[in-house]
């Protein structure tokens, strides 16, 4: 099982995202896991990535998003040292949008 720091991962989670079928199940799941700080952090941190991807500069960023510029050099740290996961995403809508 995939640990994240020290502790082992529960994969139960992950599994189910996979499972979901439609954005509406898809917000409703969340809607139900998270409070609606987290997902708005979550939403806030994922569209900084895609503004980052376009190559817009951090000013542009926090008046699109009103993310502070801490969150966005996290999300760029991340985004470009970090698992891969905000990348492949990226690159997936991309391909799907063409």
């Amino acid at each position: 099982m995939p640990k994240s720091g020290n502790k082992e991962r529960s994969m139960a989670l992950y599994e189910s995202i996979l499972e979901l079928g439609s954005i509406e199940e898809c917000c409703a799941f969340f809607d139900d896991l998270c409070t609606v700080g987290e997902l708005r952090a979550m939403e806030q941190r994922y569209d900084v990535a895609l503004l980052l991807d376009q190559g817009l500069v951090y000013t542009e960023i926090l008046e699109k998003t009103g993310a502070s510029s801490a969150t966005i050099s996290r999300v760029n740290r991340i985004f470009s040292f970090g698992a891969g996961g905000f990348r492949k995403m990226i690159e997936r809508r991309k391909e799907r949008k063409k």
